[in-house]
């Protein structure tokens, strides 16, 4: 008796570009991470090059140097974006209801941290170090923490517009202003010269990949 096969059932569209996306930026924060591990000359020369470039300017342009460090440690500092975070958090527990999305959206942002502190004592890899610094920073430099946790909030709080169903004004608002702060705050640490370019790179990369995770565990979750 011939018995048919059973095949599981499609994956819809969007399931199979998230997990495509997932694909691509593991393999390329795994990829990064391995060169600047080895510390891969033609890598770190490319570091060098533009760092030496960037502080030139860093240290000729006051005026642009002094408004950098006010963007980097107050409007796109970690812990703004963090703060930011939990506010969100609480609008979702008081006008959606929404708290196992509120859990989420903290324990993802979390995570992150917790991702890219161990990988910074894992690498250890030394910040540039200037006889005129312009700007100073503590820890291990890769990944950027800055451009990590910029990456991660901007990329969820994003989905999350999204999600409940924004116009197209606040929409189109929201992805100008993440993209400017994702973009802005990368370039912001080296011009100051505390984080190499695949420090930021690497940053944006992981930060990409922790957002498109979780999206995925958060559609899985709420079926």
């Amino acid at each position: 008796m011939h018995t048919q096969s059973v095949e599981s059932p499609p994956r819809p569209p969007a399931e199979r570009r998230t997990v495509s996306w997932a694909g691509v930026l593991a393999v390329g924060s795994t990829l990064l991470l391995a060169l600047v591990a080895l510390r891969w000359h033609p890598l770190m020369s490319l570091d060098s090059d533009v760092a030496r470039t960037t502080h030139r300017w860093a240290v000729d342009e006051s005026g642009v140097t002094h408004a950098f460090r006010i963007l980097t440690d107050w409007v796109w500092d970690p812990w703004t974006m963090r703060l930011l975070t939990f506010a969100v958090a609480i609008w979702l527990v008081w006008r959606r209801a929404a708290r196992w999305t509120a859990v989420w959206l903290v324990v993802t942002c979390a995570v992150a941290t917790l991702v890219q502190q161990v990988l910074k004592a894992l690498v250890d890899r030394p910040r540039p170090v200037w006889p005129d610094p312009v700007d100073s920073a503590h820890y291990a430099a890769y990944p950027s923490g800055h451009a990590m946790t910029a990456t991660v909030v901007c990329g969820l709080l994003l989905w999350l517009v999204h999600r409940y169903g924004a116009d197209r004004a606040l929409w189109r608002t929201a992805v100008a202003v993440a993209a400017i702060s994702v973009a802005g705050v990368g370039l912001t640490r080296v011009w100051l010269g505390v984080h190499w370019a695949t420090d930021v790179v690497g940053g944006w990369l992981l930060g990409a990949l922790v957002v498109v995770l979780a999206v995925r565990v958060h559609a899985r979750w709420q079926v």
